[in-house]
């Protein structure tokens, strides 16, 4: 893959990064192919397939969150797929403020993505530390006494 082709991905990117932030479900909704699929592998239920969905989910975030922000941490592009480290955050009515942080992996074809694999979570501010989270992924229920 060249780095022509590369550049472009990022590029893409950058103009999805922008329409987040200035809140333009047009240029938004522009980033993506008419058959884009999005997969959500830690929540399968949520996928789908379609350009109109992808508006029909902006238009609510957009809506929902009048302060919405789309912080792009990092990317990296390598043949047709864009890694982008992402942080998004605003302010949701009678909610506590929306902090989400993670990774969304873009097919890339053309200047528009064809596809995505997100892998963004709200942020945990709260909860178990490390090792209980370990003890609980293995299976153990009780703490070991020390």
């Amino acid at each position: 893959m060249t780095a022509q082709v590369q550049a472009a991905s990022l590029e893409a990117v950058e103009r999805l990064h922008h329409a987040m932030n200035e809140h333009d479900l047009e240029a938004f909704v522009a980033c993506f192919d008419p058959k884009y699929r999005s997969e959500q592998p830690a929540h399968p239920t949520r996928g789908f397939a379609g350009r109109e969905q992808v508006e029909k989910n902006w238009s609510a975030l957009f809506e929902g969150l009048p302060d919405f922000h789309a912080e792009l941490l990092a990317t990296a592009s390598e043949g047709d797929t864009c890694w982008c480290e992402w942080h998004w955050t605003g302010t949701r009515a009678n909610e506590a403020p929306l902090d989400m942080r993670g990774v969304t992996l873009f097919e890339m074809k053309n200047g528009r993505i064809v596809s995505g694999r997100l892998y963004m979570e709200e942020v945990e501010e709260t909860g178990t530390d490390i090792g209980e989270t370990v003890r609980r992924l293995a299976g153990g229920n009780q703490l070991e006494a020390e």
